[in-house]
């Protein structure tokens, strides 16, 4: 038995000498081992970006349709986009248009009682959701390809005759309800809601939150208006990926949404009337151990031509993890924060804001404010070095491929980018993008940087232990006062229940 093992080992061998042999002689002669890691090299990547042209069709039955086969898994993925969304909510119905996409999956439709829904989703293993959102409403359907079909037969009903279960929408309007009288509980939830009203001003339809009168106030008639106005295939988008034939799901998306029960109106287009906040501190006095601190300044959108010099600034000012700036003098050199960095986002429909954000302790908040300002104004006075534009360049170009690193993944992307109208603006946008990319020098950086970033219009918005925080830092003469000269706005905290101030107070 010993010989026998030997010898299998020795064939083993063999076999391995053979297929090294048969690599020329490049895998025994690669490269030797460097003594440092940052001295190995690679082969330039090679990748090509999918073509959405080859993906992309008009069906007849009114949606614009992606479908990208893959049969690695029998499993079918069929995620539709709506055109509809918070911003089509009458003004005193807000959680209308939440409370609609939330009960499309969970309210019955008119075959099925919610109940027997989902125990045949169940039996099905298959998962169907669906919401609505800000700026468009989502439907995803995942199942078995051998139950296509059945799915399918569901997805129409849900999408086209659903029920709105009485009891579910009791349901739902209770959890609504329990969230809003939390709203106050989280420093997070109050610091996300105060710089929405901040960025965007309080008559801004994003701001327009939903109250417990609101809620309450929603019947069964408003959802089946709101389903009947917006839920109809011109208003669709669809990604279709997973296990099954083009052609064959083609006819099955024309059944799926043809011989539409209603006739849906054209949305409007999303209102774009926001306000930034004049330059300040604003501060809401909340008992907790460390103040939430965003710094805002006016944003930018998508398509403006310097959004990739900004994606690149933002990545070296505060968007790149612990070699960032800010998260490098706030963290690593002052131990300030746990976290600290910065986001620039383009908007798709309106300017979003560049936000620079970190926690820290009551007395080092002014102080670490006073950094994050001081990292600011640096990136509008000197060039960025080569090397950090060079590291900020490949981080985006290396990740590139993972945009599209599955089927799934691609027919999403896609449908996305015609849902928002880049695929019609900019069909090449994938294509060009790791160029656009590489085409940023320092100086575009510096430019953008001037061009966006001004330390005296910013917007500071905390959240913390107002008196502590108002003492600065024990060891630095850094006050709120002293970093920005504006003054300082207590806002109130608002009443949970119907988003009114609870109480008002002016500068200090």
């Amino acid at each position: 038995m010993k010989k026998q093992n030997a010898f299998s080992i020795a064939q083993y061998i063999a076999i391995l000498a053979v297929g090294i042999a048969g690599f020329n002689g490049t895998f025994a002669f690669a490269q030797e081992i460097p003594n440092r890691p940052e001295q190995l090299q690679f082969p330039p990547l090679k990748y090509e970006p999918p073509n959405p042209a080859n993906y992309r069709v008009e069906l007849k039955s009114g949606p614009v349709a992606y479908l990208v086969p893959d049969h690695e898994l029998p499993l079918v993925n069929i995620h539709i986009l709506v055109r509809t969304g918070d911003y089509l909510e009458p003004d005193n119905k807000a959680g209308l248009a939440g409370m609609t996409g939330h009960l499309l999956a969970r309210g019955g439709t008119k075959s099925k009682t919610a109940e027997q829904m989902e125990e045949r989703l169940a039996f099905l293993a298959a998962n169907l959701d669906s919401s609505v959102g800000a700026t468009s409403g989502d439907l995803n359907l995942n199942l078995l390809s051998k139950d296509l079909d059945e799915g399918l037969s569901i997805l129409r009903e849900v999408l086209a005759e659903p029920r709105f279960q009485d009891d579910k929408i009791a349901l739902t309007k209770e959890q609504e309800l329990q969230g809003i009288r939390q709203r106050n509980d989280e420093s997070s939830a109050i610091e996300v809601r105060e710089r929405g009203f901040l960025a965007f001003g309080e008559k801004f339809w994003a701001n327009h939150h939903s109250t417990q009168q609101s809620i309450e106030g929603i019947t069964r008639a408003d959802l089946e208006a709101f389903h009947h106005a917006w839920f109809h295939p011109a208003n669709f988008v669809v990604a279709v990926s997973g296990d099954f034939d083009r052609d064959q799901m083609l006819q099955k998306l024309e059944t799926l949404f043809g011989k539409w029960p209603f006739q849906g109106g054209v949305p409007p287009a999303i209102p774009t009337n926001t306000e930034f906040a004049k330059p300040g501190v604003y501060i809401v006095n909340k008992e907790v151990n460390q103040g939430r601190v965003a710094m805002m300044l006016p944003g930018v959108k998508r398509d403006d031509p310097d959004y990739f010099p900004v994606a690149i600034m933002n990545d070296i000012l505060g968007g790149g993890g612990f070699i960032s700036h800010i998260m490098a003098r706030v963290r690593s050199d002052e131990g300030l924060a746990y976290s600290a960095g910065s986001s620039f986002q383009g908007g798709v429909y309106y300017p979003l804001t560049f936000t620079a954000a970190f926690q820290s302790k009551s007395r080092t908040v002014p102080y670490a404010i006073s950094i994050v300002m001081e990292e600011i104004k640096k990136m509008t006075e000197t060039p960025v070095t080569e090397a950090e534009l060079s590291t900020a360049k490949r981080s985006f170009i290396d990740s590139f491929p993972r945009v599209f690193a599955t089927k799934s993944q691609i027919a999403s992307r896609f449908a996305d980018d015609e849902f928002t109208g880049r695929y019609t603006k900019t069909p090449d946008y994938w294509k060009n993008y790791r160029a656009n990319i590489e085409n940023v020098t320092d100086q575009d950086v510096l430019r953008v940087a001037r061009r966006f970033l001004h330390p005296d219009q910013l917007a500071i918005l905390i959240v913390g232990q107002k008196d502590e925080i108002m003492k600065g830092h024990p060891d630095h003469n850094v006050t709120l006062t002293s970093v920005q000269p504006n003054g300082v706005t207590e806002l109130p905290l608002r009443d949970p229940l119907t988003m009114k101030p609870m109480v008002t107070k002016g500068k200090e």
